[in-house]
């Protein structure tokens, strides 16, 4: 199974949530972002890629629906309702992203 992680920036949040399941066997995780300044934006490609897509917030949901209506139609997209308020791998971080994450794998 393919899973992206979509926020804001990739800094903090869906860079820690790939860092923990990078090693997952059977499934293979990137995560992007939607702000237009970032490094590694979100695309129609790497939609078309994930087979679960998971946003921190339900801006990101709206956004991915906004400007890849047609990629977005047919995906499962899960919004985690973490806020951009934790530094890259925080505990309790790791520890939200993994209550509502693993359930899905």
């Amino acid at each position: 199974m393919n899973v992206l992680f979509i926020c804001s920036r990739n800094v903090w949040r869906s860079a820690t949530a790939e860092t923990i399941y990078k090693n997952t066997q059977g499934h293979n995780f990137k995560s992007a972002v939607t702000e237009p300044s970032a490094k590694v934006r979100v695309s129609a490609k790497s939609i078309l890629w994930a087979d679960l897509i998971f946003v921190m917030e339900k801006k990101h949901k709206q956004r991915l629906m906004d400007k890849f209506p047609n990629e977005t139609a047919s995906k499962t997209v899960v919004v985690l309702d973490i806020e951009d308020e934790y530094q890259f791998m925080d505990e309790e971080l790791i520890h939200m992203i993994k209550l509502s994450v693993d359930p899905y794998l």
